[in-house]
């Protein structure tokens, strides 16, 4: 088997994989939802969408990758570099439409501060310690 071949095999993999894990992430959504609404467990809406977004954003990332791979690797003429860099950017677009649904803000957004959840709440700025504590390897 030539290279061309075994970079076509490794693009079909990749793509199989993207559909597999928008199916599996479909399914394990739904079965979740279920679950939630038999014990009624809210909420339902919002945890499956968030779920089901998750799924189908890492099967579009596999997706464009076996796209790159075939396309730069196997074919690469203008034509085919074109259509590799629509698909990109339609699959980008859906991406970022998927995360704003998702966390409620632009993948190059800040998620806003929470200051029961962070490690260093209890620190001061810059995680520095008070002047008056002595270190805790020193006696005092």
């Amino acid at each position: 088997m030539d290279f061309y071949g075994v970079i076509e095999i490794v693009g079909k993999v990749i793509d199989a994989a993207g559909v597999a894990a928008i199916v599996i992430g479909a399914l394990f959504a739904a079965l979740n939802a279920l679950s939630r609404a038999v014990r009624r467990q809210r909420p339902v809406y919002t945890q499956f969408r968030r779920l089901l977004g998750r799924a189908i954003l890492l099967g579009l990332e596999l997706l464009v990758a076996a796209d790159i791979i075939r396309t730069v690797a196997v074919t690469p003429t203008l034509e085919s570099v074109a259509v590799l860099g629509a698909i990109v950017l339609i699959r980008t677009f859906l991406s970022f439409s998927l995360e704003l649904e998702i966390t409620g803000r632009w993948p190059w957004q800040k998620a806003p501060p929470d200051a029961a959840n962070t490690p260093d709440a209890a620190a001061p700025p810059g995680g520095a310690r008070a002047a008056s504590a002595p270190p805790a390897d020193i006696p005092g």
